[in-house]
């Protein structure tokens, strides 16, 4: 390894380099930038006359109202895209979020895409025109696909991963890549490539991971909706962390072949992906589009399963998940609960108690899956450049190999687990869903995000889930830490220790409802009927 292969240099460079990706006239003045102690820059756009009112209304609209007003001819794909870009190259000074920008390639898709439209009075797709933001993992051909680690800057990718190639199919347009933590298995996007992205809400906290480029630049308003993914909680925490609505699907709907992984190979817990956005609308309207697209004809690994129509129970049984008898959620999360399950039942629906007493076991095998390599995915990662182990990843450090036998031991495990909890979800006579805390917190200070446990089980029995956000902020008079807590765990003790009502104050709060396997639309349509409970008057 020469000098120049040091990690430090090569971080350095490519963060020159992203820094020279964003166009100079998408550079904001010293004079305009929001001021370091201004920690919540999501007002920043209307406050900065930085931007005009038009590209103001694009960028604060749906990705569902654009698909519209694009295919009826009342804004241009071209106009959009460069409103979009504009924005994210904004949320990228604001809040490092992104991991790669290629506007004037995006730019000329629009065009092409607005041609076609004029030539043929046709859109290309149910996504035509639409600026869509990937996660770093997404190949691109000719794109890196970092994922956080030094050593894969200046490889870019051979060939797209299929989901890009479906998403160009239905119409979209890429224009930039979003920042994650090393490997993706860190709750909090940071890495010793581009560093820490912050939360445009309050940048004193932690907009979530492993999704969290995704989860800041939608909620700062640069990316109308956005595709991550998850394999312990990765869509479902950065969406809570920033109020914003995503689903994590099961295995087998969309597609994640030719992704890159920090942990390639690995497959007890499989990692999926899907949309966020700020509305569940959009989320359902992206969710069909792929389905339509029938992947499984290019994706062997998907299942022919066409997007269903759902007609729910007027009256839904949902068993609440007050807390997982590991980490006790803070203030916030649990009058977040309490009031949706209060509304709930007040509407009619029927209201049970989930016993989690296999939600122990389950977090247990997922943490003995995810370094049953030793930690030698990682490591091989980070050796070319004389990369450290970030702190956050001592558990992959320290891990010892498993060994094949106790792989496979490892796989009977986690399917008896499987076994039993869809079994206890059968007890409870027409279940229909699960409403359960995202994270434990509304978000946390850099660095303080410890435990995924309630996201983490849905991975192990691969549910199909929603994060969405309820009407409830952290208020810091109602929602006091707790006198004399007594704590259920390590995890349940730092995270009371450290919960700080001050600084989350203001912050929006999610609850995620879980469904059974392969339940996408239902859980939708689900959280749905929640919204109308929570919400009455939208």
């Amino acid at each position: 390894m020469t000098s120049e292969q040091h990690w430090e240099k090569v971080a350095a460079a490519k963060r020159a380099a992203l820094a020279e990706q964003i166009p100079t006239e998408y550079r904001v003045p010293e004079d305009k930038l929001p001021p370091e102690s201004q920690q919540d820059v999501t007002t920043w756009p209307k406050e900065s006359g930085w931007f005009s009112s038009k590209d103001l209304e694009i960028t604060d609209s749906t990705a569902s109202q654009i698909l519209k007003r694009v295919a009826s001819k009342e804004w241009s794909s071209e106009e959009v895209t460069r409103a979009f870009c504009e924005r994210a190259a904004a949320a990228q000074q604001l809040t490092n979020c992104l991991s790669d920008a290629f506007f004037d390639e995006a730019i000329e898709t629009a065009k092409s895409l607005d041609d076609h439209l004029r030539r043929t009075g046709q859109v290309v797709g149910p996504l035509h025109g639409l600026p869509i933001s990937l996660k770093d993992n997404f190949n691109i051909k000719g794109k890196d696909s970092t994922v956080g680690f030094t050593s894969l800057v200046n490889k870019p990718a051979e060939y797209n991963s299929t989901l890009v190639d479906i998403l160009e199919r239905l119409g979209a347009v890429r224009y930039c890549k979003t920042n994650v933590p090393t490997a993706m298995m860190i709750a909090e996007s940071v890495n010793n490539t581009f560093g820490r992205t912050v939360n445009p809400l309050n940048r004193k906290v932690t907009s979530g991971g492993s999704s969290g480029g995704e989860s800041a630049l939608i909620a700062f308003g640069g990316s109308p909706l956005g595709v991550g993914t998850d394999i312990g909680g990765s869509l479902r925490i950065p969406a809570a962390c920033t109020g914003i609505f995503t689903l994590r699907p099961s295995f087998g709907r969309f597609t994640t072949q030719r992704c890159r992984s920090g942990l390639a190979g690995q497959e007890a817990v499989q990692s999926v992906n899907g949309p966020m956005a700020k509305t569940l609308e959009d989320i359902t309207m992206y969710s069909k589009a792929i389905v339509d697209a029938k992947p499984w004809l290019v994706d062997p690994k998907m299942l022919p399963i066409p997007w269903r129509h759902v007609e729910l129970k007027k009256r839904l049984k949902i068993a609440v998940l007050w807390n997982d008898g590991l980490c006790m959620p803070t203030p916030p999360v649990t009058r977040a609960l309490t009031e949706t399950a209060e509304k709930l039942k007040k509407a009619g629906h029927d209201i049970v108690v989930w016993d989690p007493k296999l939600h122990k076991t389950a977090l247990e095998i997922l943490g003995r899956m995810f370094v049953a390599d030793g930690g030698k995915s990682v490591e091989a990662l980070l050796a070319p450049t004389g990369e450290p182990f970030r702190p956050e990843m001592t558990q992959y450090k320290d891990a010892k190999d498993a060994g094949v036998f106790e792989m496979w031991k490892m796989h009977l495990e986690r399917s008896e687990l499987q076994r039993q909890y869809l079994e206890q979800w059968m007890s409870y006579d027409g279940l229909d869903a699960i409403l359960a805390p995202t994270t434990p917190y509304a978000s946390v200070a850099h660095g303080d995000f410890k435990y995924v446990g309630y996201t983490g089980v849905y991975n192990v029995v691969d549910y199909s889930a929603v994060s969405f956000p309820t009407n409830i902020v952290v208020d810091k008079e109602t929602d006091k830490p707790i006198v004399d807590h007594q704590p259920q765990s390590d995890f349940c003790k730092s995270a009371h220790e450290t919960y700080d009502h001050e600084l989350v104050h203001g912050l929006p709060v999610s609850l995620q409802l879980i469904a059974q396997r392969l339940e996408e639309e239902k859980v939708l349509a689900m959280t749905d009927v929640v919204l109308q409970v929570i919400n009455p008057a939208n």
